[in-house]
């Protein structure tokens, strides 16, 4: 195949809670993730309903949203939710504050809502402030001794991790967590799941290894619709036929080195976007259609099919997402990992009970950017971005010299109009047509994103790149 151990590390994962290896009380079933980073989705009553159309058995949200906890409450759908990061400290270092946010947040909702999944933050290893690493499995024992005080026996406690915790994982039998949490983190995170018969959940996300090595990685392979090709793990012998499958055995052996090599493995999230900006390669309809169906098969199977590593085991799953999400920050395909439009309608045909076979759907259009990206490509205000941060990413583009702003100063060609919006875009496309080659983006922290479309005016020529 192609250069894996640094794609590994590129997609996300999350960590929450697994059974024993057994699977004991688990049937292969198929979630979605219900983000509500948008300004125009539909209200919670109409979005469960949406849900239960989707013929999903599992929901996981970001919060512990009232609304959508009332909404649930009578559904057969388990639910997940989740104690946000900024908090993860205050209950890390009190009882008293774990109790509160249980007693509030899942207390008034069990049982009557199936609240099956409490996380414990999102992504905590990846970014932030390194000494609330520590934190995070404190946190995680005191919400589990809240839900033990307050009765909620169903609940698995866990913490959403990224694929990043991973230091290596190509092969899948090299699976090792980097060295920085390993001992110090990991450990003992691995020893709670293990004596709570909790989840390990991951967010594996076949979508950014691919896209980051396109040459190096066969597309059909990543999407988990290749017919014949294989790869065989030199150290373990195992067989693979899908990237997917892969990734969880790297985690799978991440912790069989810590000595805990029976923590069941949840798909917390999945997915792959229908759409994105002008850079970004293999977002379309036809292969977010094809990954998410085949991913359905996977997780729906019945007998379970398990991965190489552990064949026959149930792993749980949830796609991610419910919708586009237009509010979300990053590059494009951030917003178009949605199964459905705002307005409730299909990106594309599919069935989260794995039951509708793909004949069954209308045929899907070619896709069209397969291929990397070639031709001209200018840099722009993302409509996304806030005006201060706009505001300071103005600041600094003219700020590296070079003439890099000229054309937007009082009499210059490109002062008209002469509003924020339009001098931040220019001065965006002069930066990166500057700096592209000795590492500049078109990003700005978020406030920028790259466009095929010349926003040039009149006399005012903006800089562009050629990718």
């Amino acid at each position: 195949m192609g250069l894996y151990m640094t794609l590994f590390l590129l997609s996300t994962l999350l960590v929450c809670a697994s059974v024993s290896i057994s699977g004991e009380g688990l049937s292969p079933k198929v979630g979605v993730c219900y983000g509500q980073l948008g300004n125009n989705l539909p209200n919670p009553s109409k979005s469960v309903q949406l849900i239960q159309g989707l013929r999903a058995k599992r929901v996981k949200i970001y919060d512990a949203t009232p609304k959508i906890l009332k909404a649930l409450k009578g559904t057969e759908l388990q639910v997940s939710i989740m104690v946000p990061d900024e908090i993860i400290p205050d209950i890390a270092g009190s009882q008293s504050a774990a109790d509160q946010w249980v007693k509030k947040n899942a207390v008034p909702y069990y049982p009557d809502t199936k609240i099956r999944y409490l996380l414990v933050g999102n992504e905590m290893l990846s970014f932030g402030n390194t000494t609330t690493w520590s934190q995070v499995v404190p946190a995680m024992r005191k919400i589990r001794a809240a839900c033990k005080k307050f009765g909620l026996q169903k609940i698995k406690v866990g913490t959403p991790l990224a694929m990043d915790v991973l230091e290596s994982s190509f092969p899948p039998s090299n699976g090792t967590f980097r060295s920085d949490v390993s001992e110090s983190v990991m450990k003992p995170m691995l020893r709670f799941l293990d004596r709570t018969k909790s989840f390990f959940f991951v967010d594996v996300y076949p979508y950014f290894a691919w896209s980051s090595q396109p040459s190096g990685i066969n597309l059909d392979y990543a999407l988990s619709d290749s017919k014949n090709l294989t790869y065989t793990d030199p150290v373990s012998g195992l067989t693979y036929t899908n990237l997917l499958d892969q990734m969880l055995d790297a985690i799978v052996f991440a912790m069989k080195k810590l000595g805990y090599p029976n923590i069941r493995l949840f798909v917390a999230e999945t997915g792959w976007p229908s759409g994105g900006d002008v850079t970004q390669i293999g977002c379309n309809t036809y292969n977010a259609a094809t990954y998410n169906r085949n991913a359905v098969k996977k997780f729906s199977a019945n007998p379970p099919l398990g991965t190489p590593a552990r064949p026959g085991v149930v792993i749980p799953a949830f796609l991610f997402a419910l919708y586009n999400e237009n509010q979300k920050p990053g590059p494009g395909t951030e917003r178009h990992f949605g199964l459905l439009y705002p307005n409730g309608s299909d990106v594309y045909g599919i069935d989260l009970s794995g039951k509708t076979p793909d004949s069954a759907y209308k045929p899907l259009p070619e896709p069209t950017n397969n291929e990397l990206y070639k031709g001209k490509v200018w840099c722009v205000v993302s409509e996304l971005a806030k005006d201060k941060d706009v505001a300071a990413a103005l600041s600094y583009a003219c700020g590296q010299g070079n003439g890099t702003c000229d054309p937007i100063q009082p009499g210059g060609k490109c002062y008209k109009p002469n509003s924020l919006a339009a001098h931040a875009g220019y001065a965006f496309s002069s930066y990166w047509a500057q700096f592209k080659n000795v590492g500049g983006t078109c990003s700005f922290n978020g406030a920028a994103v790259p466009t095929a479309k010349d926003p040039s005016h009149g006399d005012c020529k903006y800089p562009s790149v050629f990718l």
